[in-house]
């Protein structure tokens, strides 16, 4: 029997007063994850081992004195705090928010020295974390200045994939950080990661309008008409499958997306409404275009069921899992490339 790829994949707890640990923990119950990946946990052991036992799991720890020896088949654990986390579950206090970005900063850190082969981060509280050493929206926006390339939130399941040309901005400020220069840019970072990250060849995207019913022929505004429609134009005649702009309130209703191998919507909500209405608790927040991979569960921190026990680890494990096929695809199509480089 060939043996299965296993991966090294670098997990950052989240605000441990939110559900991050406990999905985390509750994920590697089920042992033959472990078949597939050898997990490093950026925490502390001794507050991993308190919420296993609170929560009546069985968990194998393996405290990491060298990142680069870890034990398989158990949860390793880089000690990035250096006393038991106090859990105070469901509540914001700047010790947590402390806590994750310590968790976050040495995930990172350990990934952009190859230690790691991909990063699996559980949910912040955005307001929480926010220090001199974190002055961002997000996961994303952190990222990209930590790593190489530009980043673009991709939420990804089987049937579905939003990307977002603007994410966590305000929504009175979405005009103005609309321009052509940045839509045709996400427009091929879009392209790029479903050719090597999805290994789709010659991807099928569609574009969501700006205004509601793409303007209705200016009643709406403009910006369809002199922004969208004329990109749209001039990178199909280049040959690119770039389709829209469509009505964002019919598009998904109508199953349109079902046509096409990936969405781009302009602005936060116009894509993850409907992507979280039809895939929550299975979708996948990907930060493409970095030269990393990095993926997360596409729900938050869920401090109103935090320390409860009943927190769902799907959407946790499809992060896993889909770090390690794009990290596999990306391998893949490098190989490709060298072998018909060098014919």
């Amino acid at each position: 029997m060939k043996d299965i790829p296993k991966i090294s994949v670098g997990i950052s707890t989240g605000d441990p007063n939110g559900i991050g640990i406990e999905i985390i923990l509750k994920a590697f119950q089920d042992k033959r994850l472990f078949d597939f990946f050898t997990p490093i946990v950026f925490a502390n052991d001794q507050s991993l081992l308190m919420e296993s036992k609170r929560l009546g799991f069985t968990t194998d720890f393996f405290t990491l004195k060298n990142i680069n020896s870890p034990k398989r088949g158990r949860i390793n654990v880089a000690n990035t705090w250096e006393k038991p986390f106090p859990f105070n579950h469901g509540k914001i206090e700047s010790l947590a928010g402390e806590a994750a970005l310590s968790s976050l900063k040495a995930a990172t850190i350990a990934l952009k020295k190859k230690e790691l082969n991909t990063l699996v981060t559980a949910p912040i509280h955005k307001k929480n974390i926010q220090t001199k050493d974190f002055n961002f929206p997000g996961h994303t926006d952190y990222l990209s200045k930590e790593l190489e390339g530009d980043s673009l939130m991709f939420m990804i399941t089987e049937g579905l994939k939003v990307a977002l040309v603007t994410d966590h901005v305000p929504l009175k400020e979405v005009t103005q950080k609309l321009s052509e220069e940045k839509i045709a840019q996400k427009i091929d970072l879009l392209t790029k990661s479903l050719i090597q990250d999805f290994g789709i060849q010659r991807p099928k995207i569609a574009i969501l309008g700006i205004n509601p019913h793409t303007g209705d022929e200016g009643v709406i505004g403009t910006e369809d008409d002199t922004l969208l429609r004329p990109l749209i134009k001039s990178l199909f005649d280049r040959g690119d499958l770039v389709f829209g702009p469509f009505a964002a309130d019919g598009f998904f209703g109508s199953q349109s997306y079902t046509k096409y191998d990936a969405v781009l919507a302009m602005y936060h909500d116009q894509g993850l409404i409907p992507f979280k209405t039809l895939s929550f608790g299975k979708g996948v927040n990907f930060t493409a275009g970095l030269n990393k991979v990095r993926t997360s569960p596409d729900h938050g921190t869920a401090f109103d069921i935090a320390g409860k026990g009943i927190a769902d680890a799907s959407s946790f494990i499809e992060a896993l899992f889909t770090s390690r096929s794009i990290f596999l695809k990306r391998q893949e199509f490098e190989r490709n490339n060298t072998n018909q480089s060098s014919k």
